[in-house]
């Protein structure tokens, strides 16, 4: 009996102590959690976590943790909220001394909602041709929501491949004004409602008007590279080709509308044609490349109908025909010396040459006939640099020009390079009065269309200032006039 009953004290001492840890009213456990996105699980950074029935608030971490510590034990609702996301809420029993683990999984309140329409470009036209320089590009675009809508509007130089954006454009239109003639022109449009990804067209084109009478070339220094542009007499002028490769001595024919020029293919320079507007590039060469002693002075020359082009390789002249073509060797210089520049005249019966050493020096200029017989001679024995080679129409005059100071150096560097004229009745080289000042040089010189006047680059004789294309008359002589800024290897057709 004895045993009972101290068996039933100790049960009801149990069953007291129980009953008052579950009644102690300040009883406290912790609670902590994170809140994430529902499709990135990234964590969602300064979310607002609440409890109801109310007890603290708190705001998530860098990482989306967040921590409720000793709040009292009961049943509770967690809700967490964030600016752009559904509110959401997880149920918790808070029990003392245990930590209770919540995880949060937001949804954007935006979620359900669909992008907007791909946009439709109305105008102008796919492949339109002959636009203005200032045009208004239109298109369409819908979206179910009716959000509102924002564009960005891009638009590529085919020739340059200079890319401008439009960006934050509320309307569905854009007027784009500066535009180039003979430039084919891509453009897309992108749509955002500010909810989704951006929607973009597809790429449409269009080409601009034609260049009005461009009568020059000449080139331009672009990210290290020589780039070819043409240009009218009021000196609008139009890029012709890209500034991520090479391309130099421009060579017009105005009997196929073509222009040659010379550029690399990647392991030799070639001859390469294009229309007048730059595009339709075409290689001419190949099994035998372009060279010389030094390409920034090598030349070459168009047949007057333009179906052939004559160009040195070293101490070799050859003949190819336009498309590629009927490649032939026509001269090979008797004493090993490299062929540098070379002219064909009108009519097509006499070619001049310029030969020199292979570090530009001891220099010949001399003109054969097709078969390669030397007719006459225009230059030898003297010091200096020589440049610049053009026979006129009537096969009477040549126009070159002379480093009169006879200077040599590794750099091919001149000091003195001025105009002259041969004049074969009289067997005579005239300098041509150009008003040129002391330290300047004037190189790759060539005849105007009428032979009235000549056309040259004119630069610093430091090697590296910036280079104008200059006229001048042959007849008055006198102050030369600027005709392009920052241009060199000037034609005239």
């Amino acid at each position: 009996m004895k045993k009972i009953v101290v068996k039933l004290f100790i049960c009801f001492f149990i069953l007291s102590s129980c009953s008052e840890e579950q009644l102690d009213s300040n009883a406290k456990g912790t609670v902590k959690g994170r809140v994430v996105d529902s499709e990135s699980f990234e964590p969602i950074v300064n979310a607002r976590v609440s409890t109801n029935p109310t007890t603290s608030t708190y705001f998530t971490d860098e990482d989306g943790y967040f921590v409720f510590e000793e709040i009292l034990v009961g049943e509770y609702s967690f809700q967490a909220q964030k600016e752009g996301y559904i509110a959401k809420f997880e149920p918790a029993v808070i029990k003392a001394g245990i930590t209770t683990q919540i995880i949060f999984e937001m949804t954007l309140s935006t979620a359900n909602n669909k992008p907007p329409e791909i946009p439709v470009l109305t105008a102008p036209a796919n492949n339109a041709t002959n636009q203005a320089l200032k045009l208004n590009l239109t298109w369409t675009a819908t979206d179910k929501e009716s959000d509102v809508l924002t564009y960005t509007v891009t638009v590529k130089n085919g020739t340059t491949d200079v890319v401008k954006t439009y960006s934050d454009v509320k309307t569905t239109s854009l007027e784009i004004s500066d535009l180039s003639y003979s430039t084919k022109y891509y453009w897309q449009v992108s749509v955002s409602d500010g909810i989704n990804a951006s929607s973009n067209s597809v790429t449409n084109s269009f080409t601009t008007l034609a260049f009005p009478n461009p009568r020059f070339l000449y080139v331009k220094q672009q990210n290290n590279n020589n780039v070819i542009f043409t240009a009218d007499e009021s000196g609008n002028e139009l890029q012709l080709s890209s500034p991520e490769v090479n391309s130099y001595r421009p060579r017009k024919n105005l009997q196929i509308n073509k222009i040659a020029f010379i550029s690399s293919d990647g392991s030799q320079n070639q001859i390469y044609t294009m229309n007048l507007d730059g595009s339709n590039k075409s290689k001419v060469t190949s099994s035998i490349a372009i060279a010389g002693f030094n390409m920034e002075h090598v030349n070459y020359c168009w047949s007057t109908n333009g179906s052939q082009i004559i160009y040195p390789n070293f101490d070799k002249l050859y003949r190819i025909n336009a498309n590629g073509s009927g490649l032939a060797q026509i001269f090979q210089t008797p004493n090993g010396k490299f062929i540098s520049e070379c002219d064909w005249s009108q009519d097509g019966s006499q070619i001049a040459l310029k030969v020199n050493d292979n570090s530009g020096y001891n220099v010949e200029i001399y003109v054969i006939d097709t078969s390669g017989t030397v007719l006459y001679s225009v230059l030898s024995g003297l010091n200096g640099g020589v440049s610049g080679l053009n026979i006129s129409i009537s096969n009477q005059k040549i126009v070159y020009t002379r480093d009169i100071s006879g200077f040599q150096n590794s750099t091919y560097r001149r000091l003195d390079s001025r105009v002259f004229v041969y004049d074969k009745s009289t067997n005579i080289s005239t300098e041509l009065a150009t008003g040129k000042s002391n330290g300047f040089n004037n190189l790759d010189v060539k005849f105007s269309p009428n032979e009235a006047e000549v056309i040259f680059t004119n630069t610093s004789n430091d090697g590296i200032s910036v280079k104008d294309v200059q006229k001048a008359s042959i007849l008055n002589g006198g102050t030369s006039t600027t005709l392009f800024a920052g241009g060199s290897m000037p034609e005239w057709k």
